[in-house]
């Protein structure tokens, strides 16, 4: 089954996710079935075993992925979130402050192929459902690695593409003919969500994608599946 023929610029995209920001969190919960959640509190469990951490969560966007990880992870004692969008990051601030944290984490707007953090200054960086959106994939894959410690770890968890002919047909279907409906419907942004389905469809995963991370630099590297292949968990090692 082959995606749509269509290709959406990555360039901007940053504005459509500031459209969409009000809802942000609620979509992820309705589109996901509550699953990105589940999606998220597995990285946790996948963290470098050290007494202090330091995180990058890179395209954070609401904060979804630190909070959760810092729940999740005493170990975690300091975050900073980079996003282009600044109206995704006034949710995420609000989050962060309603939790008292902002002495702990701080959120502020940075590009993912240029990330404004020093080389080696970070024992754990993550991004989640963003790599796809990155002009430059392997460029923004080179920027995560440059900013980990050695012995630090990378995680990327990201839509893919189930293995199963007869899950991924159905998977399909979901996503070009369900999702966009839903999504327009409870955004007000029906193109955000067509957007969405088309950039899953066409992104690489499983091996392919752990080609790219190793193109980028990075040691060890895994693909974790999650929910029959419908995203899974990337991760990449810094030897020490």
């Amino acid at each position: 089954m082959t995606a749509p023929h269509l290709e959406p610029s990555r360039r901007e995209v940053w504005r459509m996710f500031d459209r969409i920001a009000p809802r942000y969190d609620l979509l992820n919960r309705v589109l996901s079935g509550g699953l990105d959640v589940a999606w998220r509190r597995k990285m946790a469990r996948l963290l470098p075993q050290r007494a202090s951490l330091r995180l990058l969560d890179v395209a954070t966007g609401t904060a979804d992925q630190i909070l959760m990880l810092m729940d999740r992870a005493p170990a975690i004692q300091e975050a900073i979130g980079v996003d282009m969008a600044e109206q995704m990051l006034e949710k995420g601030r609000a989050k962060v402050r309603e939790r008292g944290l902002e002495k702990r984490i701080q959120l502020k707007t940075g590009d993912a192929i240029a990330l404004p953090e020093p080389d080696a200054s970070f024992d754990v960086c993550t991004i989640s459902f963003g790599i796809r959106n990155v002009t430059d994939v392997v460029a923004g894959l080179r920027e995560m690695r440059r900013v980990l410690r050695p012995g630090g770890r990378a995680f990327v968890l990201e839509f893919s593409q189930p293995t199963a002919r007869w899950f991924r047909a159905l998977y399909f279907f979901y996503l070009r003919h369900i999702l966009p409906v839903i999504g327009g419907w409870i955004s007000g942004d029906r193109e955000a969500y067509r957007y969405l389905n088309v950039t899953i469809e066409s992104f690489p995963s499983g091996e392919a994608f752990c080609a790219l991370m190793r193109q980028a630099g990075f040691d060890e590297v895994r693909a974790i599946p999650l929910t029959m292949g419908i995203a899974s968990i990337y991760v990449g090692d810094i030897r020490e």
